[in-house]
């Protein structure tokens, strides 16, 4: 008994610690909820109908780059002000998008639930919403994919798969679902697969030369890079080839991954003169301290599936990456 009332007073002094001065108050937040990539839109009906609304669905659910078929950034649910209470504000991410008495569009961490981000949009009038929406969707997006990652690799932390070849004959640590399994490995090449019901998801990791990729010609020089490697280390039945997709223009980003310039390419790949393609997303890090390209690849097969979230959690994994300083070889 003596403890339960020791609990007890504990809660209600953590519950209403609140204080003058430099003291901060504690609250207790519940979990957040909501499937990956799932946004909580708060809009009024007559806005959600409107010029607005069709704002928000070219920005929010614009599709997704380097899938086969088009998919949304997003899997939206609208729900008017007054209905945004209880449960609901519990949606990890959320877009609050209202006509007030000022102009206003900022990102809020942690409101009702943890962990969430809520972007809160405002202006005076329809026109001036559409405006401020198209200047910071972009900004947005980022924080809520970047909240959604993070998520991403918080459940992948739940069981991990260790991976210590990948150290010691790599260089690099991942953070890898136990789900995966080694389909290849040795000391310059890996290949790891996650079985789907229909098809699978994949990682493949191996270096190259710092030579093998330009600036003046990155996106030419990754296609010849990976259709190289895949013709060579990666054998398919009935002498196929897995190769980029020609008949689509792979996307090029710069980014920046553990502190290292970072080419990311996202396309399509397929078994030539085979029926069989899919998603790809491609991490060139520049590792000048080994004198190498670290090439992190993730991709997707699955057949008549929607593959956006199966990208996206390749891409949380790939992510995690971290590399040795020291020479690996």
């Amino acid at each position: 008994m003596k403890n339960i009332y020791l609990a007890c007073i504990s809660v209600f002094i953590i519950t209403l610690s609140s204080c003058d001065g430099n003291k901060k108050t504690t609250r207790i937040l519940k979990d957040s909820v909501g499937n990956i990539n799932n946004l909580q839109l708060v809009i009024d009906n007559e806005l959600w109908n409107g010029p607005v609304g069709e704002v928000i669905r070219e920005k929010f659910a614009a599709p997704t780059d380097g899938l086969p078929q088009d998919e949304p950034l997003f899997n939206m649910r609208q729900m008017t002000p007054e209905a945004f209470t209880g449960f609901a504000r519990a949606s990890r991410l959320f877009l609050h998008v209202s006509i007030g008495d000022e102009e206003k569009a900022g990102l809020n961490k942690d409101v009702y639930a943890r962990p969430q981000t809520g972007a809160v949009v405002e202006a005076l009038t329809e026109e001036a919403l559409v405006k401020l929406l198209e200047k910071r969707s972009d900004t947005i997006i980022k924080k809520f994919k970047q909240t959604e990652i993070k998520e991403r690799q918080r459940r992948t932390k739940i069981q991990l798969l260790p991976v210590p070849s990948l150290v010691s004959k790599m260089g690099v640590t991942m953070k890898m679902p136990s789900a995966y399994r080694f389909v290849r490995e040795n000391d310059d090449f890996f290949w790891l697969r996650k079985n789907l019901k229909s098809g699978s998801t994949n990682i493949i990791v191996y270096e190259v030369p710092l030579n093998t990729i330009s600036t003046a010609n990155a996106i030419a020089d990754i296609i010849e890079m990976r259709d190289t490697t895949g013709a060579s280390l990666m054998p398919v039945e009935e002498g196929g080839q897995y190769i980029t997709e020609g008949a689509y223009a792979p996307y090029l980003f710069e980014e920046e991954l553990d502190g290292k310039f970072t080419y990311v390419t996202k396309g399509i790949w397929e078994v030539k003169d085979q029926w069989m393609a899919g998603p790809f997303v491609n991490y060139a890090i520049k590792d000048e301290a080994n004198n190498r390209w670290l090439i992190l690849e993730g991709f997707v097969y699955a057949p008549s599936e929607e593959k956006r979230d199966l990208q996206f959690e390749l891409i949380s994994i790939l992510q995690s990456a971290k590399l040795k300083t020291a020479a690996v070889k």
